[in-house]
């Protein structure tokens, strides 16, 4: 029997109820993906709770974003957390949305996006600081969404901030089309060496060749982040329905558990659910 999975890293959305600008470049994305749909992608995993991260709606709907997933977790129970958006780029200024937050329980972390910035030391900048800073009062961790070249700021970014647990998504989306390695490689080993700091396996494919993407083209870069971070600090994450520009949701799953087969039983817990449930306090 494969080992439960929890995946860490899941979207929904509605172009409908809130409004997604950059859904209108990605005409495969641009419909609902809700609960259902979620469902009848797995169906046939052991896929045992979800953690909702924040799908880059119009910033001002950010708040009804995570009511509204607040609400569908009603009756779609194994959404077990929520990683809101919060523009942390107020610094302290930032306070009464974290507060606003706060109020919904599945809420158990923040991400701003930083990907599209220019800027590749962007999130060091003071401000940006002072805001992710913020987080450790209300006890929320910080997902990182970021480009290769940023590791090095997002290093700095998490030293700056000891007392925040970060995430960081798709294991900072690596060269795989290209097959580079370096300086990803070195630049993913000085990021792990901060404990506050875990990754999530997820966001490969979309990164590999789209259309002939193979399960060997992804293991170094797997093989590498658990070498880095450890299975206690690696995490499963699907990124679905956006894993679909790639593969299903299904080949994925079997691709990861694949590319961790060789491992000893506990490992591969950790790697599938221990660590998520640990990181967002699932229960």
């Amino acid at each position: 029997m494969a080992e439960p999975l929890v995946d860490s890293h899941l979207h929904l959305w509605d172009p409908a109820h809130l409004r997604y600008r950059w859904l209108d470049g990605a005409p495969l994305l641009n419909r609902a993906y809700l609960p259902a749909d979620v469902a009848a992608a797995s169906a046939g995993l052991a896929l045992e709770q979800l953690v909702f991260v924040q799908c880059d709606c119009d910033p001002g709907q950010a708040l009804e974003e995570a009511h509204w997933v607040s609400e569908l977790a009603r009756a779609a129970p194994r959404i077990a957390a929520i990683v809101a958006h919060a523009p942390v780029e107020r610094g302290e200024a930032v306070r009464p949305f974290l507060e606003a937050l706060a109020s919904l329980p599945l809420v158990r972390g923040v991400r701003r996006l930083i990907q599209g910035e220019d800027d590749v030391a962007f999130c060091t900048r003071p401000e940006f600081i002072a805001g992710v800073g913020e987080l450790a009062r209300y006890g929320m961790s910080f997902d990182v969404c970021a480009r290769k070249e940023q590791l090095p700021a997002v290093r700095e970014l998490a030293a700056r901030c000891p007392q925040v647990s970060f995430v960081l998504d798709h294991c900072a989306k690596p060269g795989i089309r290209a097959r580079e390695l370096e300086p990803w490689k070195a630049d993913l080993r000085a990021l792990s060496r901060l404990p506050n700091v875990s990754c999530k396996i997820s966001g490969l494919v979309t990164e590999a060749e789209p259309k002939s993407w193979q399960a060997a083209d992804l293991q170094p870069y797997i093989d590498h982040a658990i070498a880095c971070f450890g299975p206690e600090r690696c995490m499963f994450g699907g990124d679905w329905p956006v894993v679909l520009l790639a593969a299903s949701y299904q080949r994925w799953s079997e691709t990861f558990l694949a590319a961790i087969a060789a491992l000893g039983p506990e490992q591969q817990r950790q790697l599938c659910s221990a660590t998520a449930r640990r990181i967002y306090r699932l229960t």
